[in-house]
This record gives structure tokens, C-alpha cells and sequence, in this order.
């Protein structure tokens, strides 16, 4: 299952004293670890290399993001444990449980626990202003749509999305750095993104030329509430420079996982780096204004949880985990 893989490694050659000293037990520990990210100029790609290189530097040992087809992908990565950790959003990490993920249908993907809440994916449309195009209706006839990587969170449900609001297109599929340069040379029209914002691809972009950052109607928001796993969310103004007022959308949540058999003194300490200094999770991405020990709930069941993250919510966000929500060989 694993791809090519570009990997960003990081390598301390000691821990944070003190935090070293509160991990003394480290049975069973892995010698490295990578985290299963997606496509270069995406959010999870910036966002799971910077938690990555965190945890390597406070652990003490080598650790790194690597390039993946996205949420799909790692589910599957995570499962065989080709990846000790990795990144998905709820929608497909459903599919993959239920067996029918397109990554690999009839697979049970039941080896990938729930370690801690990321960040809410919003998805958002993209044109050059010189396309004309400001609006969903707007989109014309054939239009050429990037979707994102093939499989990946954006591929998955965003085609199904515009399908469901009568957009006619014609569908492309690659890494977001690749699509934006596409848009930009006038190969497509339009891109189709569900990742955390600000996406790197997009921000790049508008320094670049002039974009539209297209929003959902109020009716066209409500359609897709009404056909897909997804929850109300708006874009703030600050998020790109394009925007004068806040742009309204959709979303779904997005959750780091791991292997379900590494040992729970491990994956206890590294949500414990994670959850511990969301200021110091700032500065790796912005979209980490939503990793908070409270968002533990919105998993709501989904992915079984890893027992050393459960233990570490329950111990520090007073969490309620049914026994039976928790792995357990």
C-alpha cells in the first residue's frame, strides 16, 4: 500500500529534560516513526511534517511526514502499519472501518485508532478572477475541476457535491501545488479544495495573480448539509487576503490516528506534546486554533480509540469513553 514517498525527517539528539524524565518507559517503543500526511501544498502535508518533526525533537528519536495520496491512504498505511501515524477526516475513516473505502474495498480497516482531534476540513472553491466565475451557478458547462489527489478527502466527496448542485464537469485529479500552478497557466478552471485553511496552495496563489474565493449560498449550503456527513462552517475574512468578509462553507472533521498495537506509553506521549501547547501547535499551521483537548468528541464514535490517547483525555478533558469505544486485542 505504501507509495513513493518524499519524507521529511527530524532527528534531536536529546529530549526536553523534564519531558524525557516523565517518559522514563519506553518498552516497545519503535527506533522512528512517520506520519502519512498527503500531497506537497495541501494543509496536511504542512500540518502532520510540523507535529511530526515536534514529537521527534521532544522524543529524542527520528520522525518524519511522509507524501501520501491523503485520508484514504493513511487509514489503510496506519492499518498495516507501512505508517506508525497518520491523518483522516471522518468521512472516509467511516468508509475504511465499514470495509467499502475505494482503497481497498472488502478490507476492514478495524487497525487504526482515533489519537487526537486535528482540525475542521472546509471545502472551498477556487477561479481566477479573470474566469468571471463568483459564484457555484456560475461554473460553466464542462467546466475542468481539480479535485485534489485521486482518493483524498476532497476527490472522495467534492465531486459527489457539485454533482448534487448541478455543476456539469470534467474531472482532474493531482497534488494541490500541481493544480494551483494548473489554474493558474489556464489548464483548469476551477479548483475544488476540502483541506484545513489556510491552504498553502491557495495562499501562494493569490500572492501570485488574482483569485475568487467562492462561497456556498445559504441554499446551496443547506442542500449539501442535507446529503452529506458534513457540518456548517465559515471561512474567516483573516484566513486569506482575497476575502473582505467571511465566506460560508461546509466541513468535516479531521483526526490523527495510529496504529492500534503500538504501545500505549508511546502514543500516551505523544498526544501529550500535541495536546499540551496548542500555542507552540500555532506556529506549525494555523488550522491548530481547533486541536483542543475539548474537540476530543468529535469522533462520535467513529474510529475506535488508541488506550493511551483515551487515557490521556480522560485524565486531562475530563472525556467520557465508553469502554467498548476503546481498542482492545
Amino acid at each position: 500500500m505504501k507509495s513513493a514517498a518524499i519524507v521529511l525527517v527530524a532527528t534531536a539528539a536529546t529530549a526536553t529534560a523534564a519531558f524525557a524524565e516523565s517518559h522514563q518507559d519506553r518498552t516497545g517503543w519503535p527506533e522512528s516513526f512517520t506520519v502519512a500526511t498527503a500531497s506537497q501544498g495541501g494543509t496536511y502535508f504542512a500540518y502532520g511534517s510540523g507535529w511530526a518533526n515536534l514529537v521527534a525533537e521532544e522524543l529524542g528519536i527520528t520522525g518524519g511526514g511522509e507524501v501520501t495520496g491523503g485520508p484514504g491512504q493513511n487509514m489503510a498505511l496506519v492499518h498495516t502499519g507501512d505508517a506508525q501515524f497518520g491523518m483522516t477526516t471522518m468521512g472516509p475513516a467511516a468508509e475504511a472501518i465499514a470495509g467499502i473505502s475505494p482503497i481497498a474495498p472488502g478490507l476492514q480497516m478495524t487497525n487504526a485508532c482515533a489519537m487526537f482531534p486535528m482540525y475542521q476540513t472546509p471545502f472551498s472553491v477556487t477561479a481566477l478572477s479573470s474566469s468571471g466565475i463568483t459564484s457555484i451557478s456560475e461554473i460553466p458547462d464542462g467546466a475542468r475541476i481539480g479535485f485534489g489527489p485521486a482518493g483524498s478527502t476532497s476527490d472522495t466527496y467534492f465531486p459527489r457535491m457539485m454533482e448534487e448542485l448541478g455543476v456539469n464537469f470534467e474531472r482532474r485529479n493531482g497534488g494541490w501545488t500541481d493544480l494551483g500552478g494548473q489554474l493558474q497557466d489556464g489548464l483548469l478552471d476551477v479548483i475544488a479544495f476540502a483541506a484545513g485553511v489556510p491552504v498553502p496552495a491557495v495562499s501562494q496563489l493569490e500572492v501570485q495573480t488574482d483569485v475568487n474565493i467562492i462561497e456556498f449560498t445559504e441554499e446551496e449550503q443547506a442542500q449539501i448539509l442535507e446529503a452529506f456527513p458534513v457540518a456548517e462552517f465559515s471561512i474567516s475574512a483573516d484566513t486569506y487576503t482575497t476575502l473582505e468578509s467571511d465566506a460560508r462553507s461546509v466541513s468535516m472533521w479531521n483526526f490523527a490516528i495510529a496504529n492500534c498495537e503500538l504501545p500505549e506509553s508511546f502514543v500516551n506521549a505523544v498526544v501529550d506534546i500535541i495536546m499540551s501547547d496548542n500555542e507552540r501547535m500555532m506556529t506549525i499551521h494555523r488550522a491548530a486554533r481547533s486541536t483542543l483537548p475539548e474537540n476530543w468528541d468529535k469522533n462520535a464514535g467513529v474510529l475506535p480509540w488508541h488506550p493511551g490517547a483515551a487515557a490521556w483525555f480522560v485524565e486531562n478533558a475530563g472525556a467520557d469513553i465508553p469502554a467498548d469505544q476503546i481498542f482492545s486485542k
